[in-house]
């Protein structure tokens, strides 16, 4: 099993495997019928689901078999893509305006939410129970899957779409990201009830065009937000200032992924590359170039456990490291 496993797709119908430090080439995937939207590596490193129009696959990540271990139909463009941290489950958004759940050992959607506008984004909480997801008409939804409903729903800007929704791996903070450019930060607190309750925290003028993506680094210290202005630009959690902007893409940044260490960075742009960002730096030192069309989803996993060690991290911000 490879230790690094690191994907990108887009338009031109292939999902690419790359050796992340020599930037070689060593798998690529058809996919037919449509444009790959969104990439997810499962946590123990064996599947990766791509979201496409009208469905989602999944293949190994391990084997040379060129064809789906499985396929979900989930109608109109699938925006958004992602795991349960034991791969038991999946969640799916899409312009359908539906958030759904998928039971991998079944053919079927399990689950099914109505957002009633096109959904661009889903996150699943740390605590595995809550599924949040970012609409076209701006709201934000927290779907609690243990009461199968919503509950809480917030309008950051009327009318204004929500692009990315982030959540902190400690579950502290959520980022949602907008057309406009703007990020706005939350601080998440569980009630009483064990719903999840937000307190307004910061508006942050990220970029003067759509943001994308934003995403929390793995450590909770940074925030990345990548534009269609062509540039990515990290920000500190710690007060909001940015901290570097990663210059070299030449059309729309689409997506990116930290390092489990929060050292590096992948991004995923329309320029038709991907590119390797050391953040000590702010340099690219490796571009991943194949792709003919526009390169719009990335996905790595680098961990060294099966999961996310939430319990490690949070034991790291107390000892200061």
């Amino acid at each position: 099993m490879s230790s690094v496993v690191l994907a990108t797709a887009g338009y031109d119908h292939t999902i690419r495997f790359w050796e992340a430090t020599s930037g070689i080439c060593y798998r690529t995937l058809q996919y037919a019928d449509s444009q790959v939207n969104k990439l997810e590596i499962s946590a123990d490193k064996t599947q990766i689901a791509a979201a496409g129009n009208g469905q989602i696959r999944i293949f190994d990540v391990n084997s040379n078999d060129t064809q789906p271990v499985s396929t979900y139909d989930h109608p109109g463009n699938v925006t958004a893509v992602g795991f349960q941290k034991d791969s038991k489950w999946m969640y799916s958004g899409g312009e359908d305006g539906t958030v759904r759940v998928w039971d991998l050992r079944a053919p079927d959607c399990q689950r099914m939410y109505e957002s009633r506008a096109a959904v661009n984004s889903v996150m699943l909480h740390p605590n595995q129970g809550e599924l949040l997801s970012g609409d076209q008409t701006g709201h934000i939804r927290v779907w609690d899957l243990t009461a199968n409903a919503c509950s809480c729903e917030l309008v950051p800007e009327v009318g204004t779409a929500v692009r990315s929704l982030t959540v902190a791996l400690d579950g502290s903070l959520v980022v949602a990201a907008n057309n406009n450019g703007i990020c706005y930060v939350w601080r998440m607190l569980r009630g009483a009830s064990h719903s999840t309750h937000f307190e307004p925290l910061h508006k942050l003028r990220a970029h003067p065009t759509y943001v994308l993506k934003c995403l929390i680094s793995p450590d909770c210290q940074q925030l990345a937000t990548a534009s269609a202005d062509r540039t990515v630009k990290l920000w500190s959690l710690d007060g909001f200032s940015l901290e570097r902007t990663l210059v070299g893409h030449t059309r729309w940044v689409w997506d990116c992924v930290f390092s489990v260490d929060a050292a590096y960075l992948v991004t995923a742009s329309s320029d038709a590359t991907a590119k390797l960002w050391d953040l000590a730096s702010g340099e690219a030192i490796r571009t991943y170039t194949g792709h003919h069309k526009a390169c719009v989803a990335c996905a790595l996993n680098d961990s060294a456990i099966d999961g996310r060690d939430i319990d490690g991290l949070k034991k790291r911000k107390r000892e200061g490291r």
